[in-house]
């Protein structure tokens, strides 16, 4: 395991209003491995160093993999709140690189596993359960997911069936099987965009109405893809910002009030 440790002030991060800047003053970011050889996956683990609430949220990034800063800002920024945020690689040193072409998406995209995919997933769980029983806490997980990471969310907790997880959230998921979601046992919070093509709404409704206790779809008028953590004017600033606050209102009832 390599550990490299370093302190981030939550001055350098957008801290919500009202949210005591004392408790929010260091975040710390670990890199480790989890499992051994072949098996193990890179991950980084974001902890809030002040008023932790011993709440673990596993992040599942977008086609650009965990190393990615726009993921890593919003996952400093969760942990800036209280939590303890791990954010694994999805794609095992193989994200989507952006200067790629186009056409060979789709040819990427079918390289990445789904089984191994959904076993390095429910891998980086099981750390965080059993680092939590360790420390003496049975609270249950969060899952966040943007993009391709955000379609992930509804196939882990179906799995999951409440064992381990106790509340979702999804932001513009993609390739998303609404089939699965009648398995799924806990509320699940889905922010998107109206302008969105990759994530349309309709389906995020059906989701939403199958799986019920209390899930929610939040829709952001004339928003596209990747707004809330890849915000690309000052007006998706704006939403991007609202979004974060609905997801933390969002996961604090559900995760840290009722845990």
């Amino acid at each position: 395991m390599e550990n490299i440790i370093s302190k981030v002030s939550c001055s350098l991060l957008k801290v919500e209003d009202g949210l005591d800047d004392e408790a929010c003053e260091l975040v710390s970011g670990l890199e480790l491995s989890i499992g051994e050889g072949a098996d193990s996956i890179n991950a980084c683990l974001f902890k809030a160093m002040k008023n932790n609430n011993g709440c673990g949220i596993l992040l599942l990034s977008d086609i650009f993999g965990f190393e990615d800063s726009s993921t890593r800002e919003f996952a400093y920024r969760v942990a800036c709140n209280g939590y303890n945020v791990l954010v694994p690689d999805l794609f095992r040193g193989d994200p989507w690189a952006k200067d790629r072409p186009k056409s060979m998406f789709e040819q990427w995209i079918a390289s990445q596993d789904p089984q191994r995919m959904a076993n390095d997933i429910a891998a980086s769980a099981k750390w965080m359960v059993d680092e939590f029983v360790a420390a003496g806490i049975s609270k249950k997980l969060g899952v966040i997911g943007f993009c391709y990471g955000g379609g992930r969310v509804i196939e882990v907790l179906a799995r999951d069936q409440g064992a381990c997880f106790g509340i979702g959230v999804s932001f513009y998921g993609t390739r998303m099987d609404p089939s699965i979601a009648s398995d799924i046992k806990v509320p699940v919070l889905f922010i998107s965009g109206d302008n969105d093509p990759l994530c349309p709404i309709s389906v995020l409704r059906d989701i939403e109405t199958t799986i019920g206790r209390g899930s929610q779809v939040v829709v952001f008028r004339e928003r596209g893809h990747g707004f809330a953590h890849r915000p690309a004017s000052p007006e998706e600033d704006g939403d991007a910002e609202q979004a974060f606050l609905t997801m933390r209102n969002f996961l604090n009832d559900g995760l840290v009030i009722n845990n």
